[in-house]
């Protein structure tokens, strides 16, 4: 496993991790070098090497029908980008809410369709999954996920490879885990969270917990108090945001 490293990570102005207003939703992307993610294995992202003062929030297993809506009014009120990491099944059942957090400048990515462990799934059962989940978010946001994050961080160093080979998908695991799932309490969560946030950090974190999203007005409050920026995954690899890309729809051949 390998942190991410970019030189020329928040090398443009601090600004564009601001969240923008529409009609600056596209404007300064950091030019991507993809090749580093090959050179450096793409099979695991844990964080990013940076001195700058940048942190990536992502959620996991949403949406959630009442608590990811409540984040994002949470984020929008703070002018804040964060990554969602969206499972298929839930994608199609909330589409309204997948189009919210899209056309309000957070990252949407990859989280299997079904919440599976698949490190004991064969590749094509993989695939599946994940091609099943991009399609879902293509159709509703008009583009596809480009990171992808494995449910339970369960899966093998082949897997990775083979799916960074067969998709162009990195995987993403994370820094700073809060383990909020084990519900400790709002205040547990945002102590763990904050106590591990340094520059270049990725936190883990979900937003079907509701104690996760009574954490966050205190943990991005001091997150932000502290000089921290946030930015989106593709941010942290020094790619484009996510709303600037241009994609076509490409047929996945198993």
């Amino acid at each position: 496993m390998t942190h991410f490293s970019r030189r020329t990570f928040l090398s443009a102005s601090t600004a564009a991790f601001a969240l923008p207003a529409a009609q600056e939703a596209e404007a300064a992307p950091i030019i991507a070098l993809p090749q580093d993610i090959a050179q450096r294995d793409a099979a695991t992202v844990m964080a990013v090497r940076t001195v700058s003062p940048v942190v990536a929030m992502t959620f996991d297993d949403g949406p959630h029908p009442s608590l990811t809506p409540k984040l994002l009014d949470m984020l929008k009120a703070r002018g804040l980008r964060a990554t969602f990491y969206l499972i298929g099944n839930r994608v199609v059942t909330w589409p309204d809410i997948v189009r919210r957090i899209a056309d309000e400048g957070h990252e949407i990515g990859n989280h299997s369709w079904s919440h599976p462990n698949l490190a004991k799934y064969s590749d094509q059962g993989v695939l599946d999954q994940i091609d099943r989940t991009s399609d879902a978010i293509f159709k509703i946001t008009g583009r596809p996920p480009v990171t992808f994050r494995p449910p339970y961080g369960s899966f093998t160093r082949r897997q990775r490879m083979m799916l960074y080979t067969n998709r162009n998908l990195p995987t993403i695991l994370w820094s700073v885990d809060p383990q909020d799932w084990r519900r400790p309490g709002a205040s547990v969560v945002s102590q763990r969270i904050l106590k591990g946030s340094r520059p270049g950090a990725i936190i883990l974190s979900h937003d079907i917990q509701s104690g996760t999203v009574k954490a966050m007005p205190s943990t991005f409050d001091t997150l932000t108090g502290r000089g921290m920026k946030f930015g989106t995954i593709s941010q942290m690899m020094g790619w484009p945001l996510w709303q600037s890309r241009r994609f076509r729809r490409v047929s996945a051949k198993g």
